[in-house]
């Protein structure tokens, strides 16, 4: 398989956590979705990271320049 897209390992961790939740699989097949998935996990959580490196907000100032500003989200985590 060439480069995994990000939306194909979120899919597939879907169908992970479902085989997961399920209960049917035995002990070893259940160990090994799982480290499948917490690679998955690895490889979404470094798209991640480099899309939010990516996306930057650009401001033009009073002089024509632009500068860039990091972006951040004003969304709050509920607890």
């Amino acid at each position: 398989m060439g480069e995994k897209k990000f939306e194909e390992a979120m899919e597939r961790l879907e169908q992970i956590v479902e085989s997961l939740e399920s209960g049917n699989l035995s002990l070893e097949e259940s160990l090994k979705i799982f480290e499948e998935g917490m690679s998955l996990v690895n490889f979404c959580s470094k798209k991640l990271e480099e899309a939010e490196q990516k996306v930057t907000i650009l401001i033009k100032e009073s002089e024509g320049k632009y500068s860039q500003q990091p972006f951040e989200s004003d969304e709050k985590e509920e607890s």
